[in-house]
């Protein structure tokens, strides 16, 4: 039996467990998964995710981040948690991924990939059996599951954008990572993929629309891909002083500007017909994910 029929059974066998626990409870949800990107680091990528997830969070929904940027994972440091366990211990079989789970604000939970999302391309059947019941526990607790990863084209950035209908790039004015986030999405386009682009650290609403428009000339010109402009942040001071409290700006300055482009960008992402009619759940990134489609 070839790998991939046996990843379609054991997703199929878990669905169908989990079914049968909950028939005397609501419906097992099936968690929209966003995997957050940018073509180069020092974006404000991760500041984003965690921004998000507590606006989210405001609007009544579940989230849960995992944090797979090897290079740089700094979710534990913007929300100032230290991450005992990762996902590697998972794998191993050494924890339970209950036991790794951290509390942020707002109640929103924070997973640590560590070095286990480097090990998602070599592991075998056995540890993707208990990764993948693992992460349906997270699922079934989680609206929305936020996958913060690594910036520009190593492996296990690709594989989680690939696996992903739903991925948010983020840039900035700054050429380099227009350049950089176009190179990226030269290597995952797709006709099911919706790319969304969020514009940081932008001085105006004018200079938002001149920058994600070079952008998506380009990849509308030369990928024939129509990118979606899911918002803006303004350039605020703010941010910088949160980084070094350890507290995301959209608690420590709920009214600031960054504040209300993330309020205004989540808003779109659970509201605005526009970016939620293309999205797939759970299930759909597992499959895609360990290549079992």
């Amino acid at each position: 039996m070839d790998q991939a029929q046996r990843l379609r059974e054991i997703i199929y066998s878990s669905k169908l467990q989990r079914s049968n626990e909950s028939e005397a409870t609501p419906a097992i949800r099936d968690a929209r998964i966003i995997t957050v990107s940018s073509g180069k680091g020092g974006v404000g990528k991760t500041n984003f995710t965690v921004n998000l997830a507590i606006a989210l969070s405001r609007l009544g929904k579940s989230v849960s981040i995992i944090d797979a940027d090897l290079g740089l994972a700094n979710i534990d440091v913007v929300l100032g948690l230290v991450p005992k366990y990762t996902l590697s211990h998972v794998i191993r079989n050494e924890k339970e991924i209950k036991d790794i789970i951290l509390n942020g604000p707002n109640g929103i939970r924070v997973i640590s990939g560590g070095s286990g999302v480097m090990d998602l391309v070599n592991l075998n059947v056995e540890e993707i059996s208990r990764l993948i019941e693992s992460l349906e526990f997270l699922n079934d607790d989680s609206d929305y599951i936020l996958i913060d990863t690594g910036a520009g084209l190593s492996q296990s950035v690709i594989s989680f954008i690939e696996a992903a209908s739903d991925v948010v790039m983020v840039i900035t004015p700054d050429p380099t990572s227009i350049t950089d986030a176009y190179a990226v999405i030269k290597n995952i386009a797709s006709e099911e993929k919706s790319i969304k682009v969020v514009v940081n650290r932008v001085d105006s609403n004018k200079e938002g629309q001149n920058v994600f428009h070079k952008l998506n000339s380009a990849a509308k010109k030369f990928l024939n891909v129509e990118l979606d402009n899911l918002g803006y942040i303004y350039e605020d001071s703010n941010v910088k002083k949160s980084v070094r409290s350890q507290s995301p700006f959209l608690l420590e300055h709920p009214n600031c500007l960054a504040s209300r482009g993330v309020e205004l960008i989540a808003y779109n992402i659970e509201n605005n017909k526009t970016f939620t009619g293309s999205t797939s759940g759970f299930t759909k990134f597992i499959e895609k994910l360990f290549k079992a489609n």
